[in-house]
């Protein structure tokens, strides 16, 4: 195998993986699951600071 054919073929190779990554960040942020943390994370300017102090007690983990 040469060397062109072997940089055509890291190409494509990396096509693959950087179209599955996209897919899986679309699938993730579409999710059902995460439409309440994005929500939250939507009125998060509006609320006030005594509403954040309340949270910060409480850890989010994903």
């Amino acid at each position: 195998m040469d060397f062109i054919n072997l940089v055509s073929d890291m190409r494509s190779i990396v096509t693959l993986i950087s179209m599955a990554t996209f897919i899986g960040i679309v699938l993730w942020a579409y999710s059902s699951r995460r439409t309440s943390d994005f929500e939250e994370a939507a009125r998060l300017p509006f609320a006030d600071e005594e509403d954040l102090n309340k949270t910060e007690g409480e850890p989010r983990h994903g």
